[in-house]
């Protein structure tokens, strides 16, 4: 029985980096937390949201979202496991950072009345109850669905099918968050600046310096 088990852990051992996915319910844990209006809340509505039609039918892309960013870290861990871990810490400290700028500068969206009773109508509604409007600065579902696309684009792993089907999903994700009007467009660009933001300073800048080092090194050894 004991050879069993001990032969069952070796085969899972490779999967014990998956355990790093559970940071996922944690975070969630926090956005909870945070979830609510503070003694001033700002709104960030532009004439071009206003132009932006409600679209129940974004529900459903926008409903699927954390499936989707599971799906794509689970593919990442089998696939290129470096990107993997970047999908985790680049996801963290992003979270992280969204948290504390709702602490300090909480902003709201206002929603439309859903009076339909149709699938996709009560989607919206769910949507709404489960989630407050607020903690929309920058936008969770934005980051996360950019930071995927942007992985898979500098992935070794990545084929012409795969880039057209996570490139197609991520912006229909960014875009549900304007059509059902969870954020304004506002929440989406800071969003998306802040992935290119941390994916630089932690991830290019340090390459760009090693680079440096590696041809400085080079050089002193030919003289």
């Amino acid at each position: 029985m004991v050879t069993k088990v001990n032969a069952m852990m070796q085969r899972l051992r490779p999967l014990a980096p998956l355990v790093l996915m559970l940071v996922f319910p944690v975070l969630g844990s926090i956005y909870q937390l945070v979830n609510h209006p503070n003694d001033r809340v700002y709104s960030l509505v532009t004439q071009a949201d206003l132009a932006i039609p409600f679209i129940k039918y974004f529900a459903l892309p926008y409903g699927v979202w954390i499936f989707y960013i599971y799906a794509c870290l689970v593919y990442l861990f089998f696939k290129d496991r470096n990107l993997y871990y970047r999908g985790i810490i680049l996801y963290t400290l992003c979270a992280m950072t969204c948290y504390g700028i709702y602490l300090v500068f909480q902003t709201t969206v206002p929603r439309p009345v859903v009076t339909g009773s149709d699938p996709f109508s009560e989607l919206v509604r769910f949507i709404y109850k489960r989630d407050q409007p607020y903690n929309c600065f920058p936008s969770i579902h934005c980051f996360s669905s950019y930071m995927v696309m942007r992985l898979f684009l500098t992935s070794k792993a990545r084929s012409r099918m795969i880039m057209i089907l996570v490139s197609t999903m991520s912006i229909l994700i960014i875009a549900s968050t304007q059509f059902v009007k969870q954020h304004v467009l506002w929440d989406a660009v800071s969003a998306i600046a802040m992935v290119e933001i941390y994916y630089f300073l932690i991830y290019v800048l340090p390459g760009a310096h090693r680079s440096r080092e590696k041809v400085r090194q080079q050089k002193e050894l030919q003289a």
